[in-house]
């Protein structure tokens, strides 16, 4: 799978853009703002429906415009895939493949698998559980429909046991039959979405390490662990233990909403411990993890974005890196950077050729192709 074609108009700082990939390696260069991360999420955009950086949609249309519009053309098996995403202020977000409107957004997710590596990553190791978590949850969603439903329909629910625990609050009567209403299904979803997130996590971690020590010369011991109330305990126990808690605070204290993934580092947590360089190492092996994972489920290679994540690493770790995603086994890659120079060089040196595109202010203004 690769994309041959991606357009653009009033998306962030591009006016209109237009080009043609190569179905290996694309270089986007440029300063820093010229708009190099923005066909990044472009491309990201078209697989998830959203944006990789800023989840409000209307904030993404270029300024003072009413719309903004990317399509793009695949080659998936050996056809020919259109991906239209149009939104406009205060309007609905259109999706469409092959011409044809999605009902659901849910639908789509999964067709086109995506890995973004960025620098704003570092939010997996410096900010809260809930950055984790939609970082499992957007993995797993792009290889299995059943999990995202579940996701969505537990949400549902948990919003419903919430506000009937505010409005029992408010009207200060409680009825325990009412609340198990919705006690049951939050259980039953729970207790499925937490099989999975389980059954996942310890797939992924050997692959992790692996790819750890690859990048890291095997210089560091690491560690991922899953973290949630149901790990050791039965959920309906959990929830019943709780109700006084939750009653009193007016929303539902336990549940996999409260899950979390420890990052170690030697046994110790890497956000206290490790250096920038070992945090970005963590976080680019986490997501080539992940990269191989959805190629192995699906029998798809993800289209790998790499944004300006030279920095902070030295230069043994990125050539084992460029080592790395420039194997068979990785499919097309997208990659931005300050330095065109530092790019051609890497890629020369591993005799592998690459498109290269030149950003500034919103516009292509150069490109050429290595043969």
């Amino acid at each position: 799978m690769f994309l041959r074609k991606l357009a653009l108009i009033n998306f962030r700082n591009y006016p209109e853009a237009e080009l043609f990939l190569d179905p290996f390696a694309n270089a986007f260069t440029g300063g820093n703002g010229e708009g190099k991360t923005n066909l990044l999420d472009a491309v990201h955009y078209l697989s998830m429906c959203k944006s990789y950086f800023n989840p409000i949609d209307g904030q993404n249309i270029r300024f003072a415009e009413d719309f903004f519009m990317i399509q793009g053309s695949f080659e998936l098996e050996q056809k020919e895939e259109q991906i239209y995403c149009g939104i406009k202020r205060n309007q609905k977000k259109v999706f469409k493949r092959n011409q044809k409107e999605y009902e659901r957004l849910a639908d789509h997710i999964g067709l086109i698998p995506v890995v973004m590596v960025s620098p704003t990553d570092t939010s997996l190791i410096t900010e809260g559980s809930e950055e984790r978590r939609k970082f499992l949850d957007s993995i797993i969603s792009q290889y299995d429909k059943f999990y995202l439903d579940d996701l969505i329909n537990y949400a549902r629910v948990l919003a419903q046991r919430n506000a009937y625990l505010k409005q029992a609050a408010q009207s200060r009567h409680f009825d325990a039959d009412s609340l198990a209403a919705w006690d049951d299904p939050l259980i039953r979803l729970a207790e499925k979405i937490h099989a999975v997130r389980q059954k996942f996590i310890g797939e992924l971690i050997p692959i992790f390490k692996r790819y750890y020590e690859f990048i890291s010369g095997g210089k560091e011991e690491i560690d991922v662990r899953y973290e949630s109330q149901l790990n050791d305990a039965d959920f309906k126990q959990v929830l019943e233990q709780a109700q006084g808690k939750d009653r009193a605070l007016q929303y539902t204290s336990v549940g996999i909403h409260k899950d979390d993934l420890a990052f170690l580092i030697h046994k110790a947590p890497v956000k206290r411990f490790a250096s920038q360089g070992q945090q970005k190492s963590f976080l680019i092996a986490l997501k080539l993890a992940q990269f191989d994972f959805i190629s192995a489920v699906k029998g798809i290679k993800p289209i790998l974005l790499l944004d300006d994540i030279f920095d902070k690493l030295d230069d043994q770790r990125v050539a084992r890196l460029m080592e790395l995603v420039s194997k068979d086994n990785f499919g097309q890659l997208l990659i931005s950077d300050t330095h065109p120079e530092r790019i051609q060089k890497i890629f020369d040196d591993i005799g592998r050729s690459i498109r290269c595109f030149h950003v500034k202010a919103g516009s292509i203004v150069g490109e050429k192709m290595e043969l």
